[in-house]
């Protein structure tokens, strides 16, 4: 038998002990990968929703092994644009650094399974719904076709309600048939037996909205949005073409309050439609304001602006002369129109000014511009421009009343 000097020894012992390590330091689907999924990915990335794969299982997942370290290195997956050195919101979904570097060391190394022992639970979702099982799904009494080709004007759309009495709403979910073809949808309460009027869009009956690849919103405990007895539901719909002929019939998902909650879900906006892109302007300003007329509590913003917007940020204006920068969104993506949603709501005293500041590229160095040769104007159609800062407020409810807390 051939004889090992110590030095010897000593060299395959730390071998053999680096393999070992290096073995157990590979991350598994099962044991690793799965949790980081589960908890940032999967509420879109499953069968019946709007994700364009699923990642529920290692069947699943393992062809975009590449892929999704790719986009997680990158930052472009979970999807977030805001600055993550201003402000705090709750529904911020970015992976950690140790998180990516899973991922990324988990494909370089042959994307392994793990033992089936170590999946973590599934959650438990509500098929083809974000907020879970509604407790009541209003839809399009006929569907809407749509053509490949051509501009389509505004739809507005009633669907029937037949509710008697005032609704109080924890949670509602706008869910587009056709979504390939859906720019956005804004849901609004009218009468019953009125004529379809476009003054409640944006008017204190609006009762939620929807535009790319944006799940439903839950409130918190205590707080819900109204829907009014003897009422319809009233859909404005903008269709955009892509080429395809598609029929969209939209649903709206509520679940009910199981109780009258404190304070009712409102809003405001910033908004400034009267601006002139120049043809070729790569970082073009337009700015709007808002002066708030009492103290209020703020939830929430949402930027929006079309295929040339570039960046938008919000700052707040205080009446003793402090200013706050309250979002920057360096990055716009018009595919992803992301409600900000602030971890603690903030005060605004009465007499703040809350202003919106935005940049578009019309110029060919953005590959969304359809025309970057045409000044561009405010406009409802994908190649027009809008500039309108949405913000999410809270509103307390007086007491004894049923039906007054109605947003405004």
């Amino acid at each position: 038998m051939r004889k090992l000097i110590p030095g010897a020894v000593f060299v395959l012992l730390c071998g053999a002990s680096q393999l070992a390590a290096a073995a157990e330091a590979t991350p598994t689907f099962a044991k690793d990968v799965a949790p980081i999924l589960y908890k940032n990915c999967v509420e879109c990335h499953r069968p019946t929703m709007f994700a364009p794969m699923s990642l529920v299982t290692y069947q699943d997942a393992r062809p975009y092994a590449k892929v999704m370290k790719q986009r997680v290195v990158a930052r472009q997956m979970p999807p977030w644009n805001a600055d993550p050195a201003i402000g705090h919101f709750k529904n911020d979904p970015r992976l950690t650094d140790q998180e990516v570097d899973t991922i990324a060391r988990w494909a370089d190394n042959g994307a392994p399974k793990g033992d089936d022992n170590d999946m973590p639970k599934m959650p438990v979702f509500a098929e083809g719904w974000t907020i879970g099982k509604p407790d009541a799904v209003f839809a399009m009494a006929e569907p809407f076709r749509i053509p490949a080709n051509g501009a389509v004007e505004y739809q507005y759309i009633r669907i029937p309600v037949n509710l008697d009495e005032d609704r109080w709403i924890q949670a509602i979910e706008i869910k587009p048939g056709a979504r390939a073809q859906v720019h956005h949808v804004i849901a609004y309460m009218q009468p019953s037996g009125e004529p379809i009027s476009d003054s409640g869009v944006l008017g204190p009956t609006n009762i939620g909205g929807v535009t790319p690849n944006k799940p439903g919103m839950v409130f918190p405990e205590g707080v819900a949005r109204l829907l009014r007895g003897k009422h319809d539901i009233i859909l404005q719909m903008h269709y955009t073409t892509n080429g395809k002929e598609a029929v969209d019939r939209t649903e709206v998902g509520l679940i009910f309050a199981k109780q009258p909650p404190a304070k009712v879900a409102a809003g405001g906006l910033v908004i400034n439609p009267r601006f002139i892109i120049p043809a070729n302007d790569g970082n073009y300003e337009v700015r709007g304001q808002n002066v708030l007329m009492a103290d209020t509590l703020l939830t929430a913003m949402t930027p929006h602006m079309h295929v040339r917007g570039k960046d938008m940020t919000y700052i707040a204006h205080y009446p003793d002369g402090r200013d706050e920068t309250l979002l920057s969104v360096p990055k716009y993506d018009f595919n992803w129109q992301i409600t900000y949603e602030l971890s603690e709501p903030k005060v605004l005293p009465k007499g703040t000014r809350i202003e919106v500041i935005a940049h578009f590229d019309n110029s060919a160095n953005n590959k969304f511009n359809p025309d970057p040769a045409q000044s561009v104007r405010w406009g409802d159609q994908t190649w027009e421009e809008m500039m309108i800062g949405f913000f999410g407020t809270l509103r307390e409810i007086p007491k004894g009343t049923a039906s007054t807390g109605a947003q405004q």
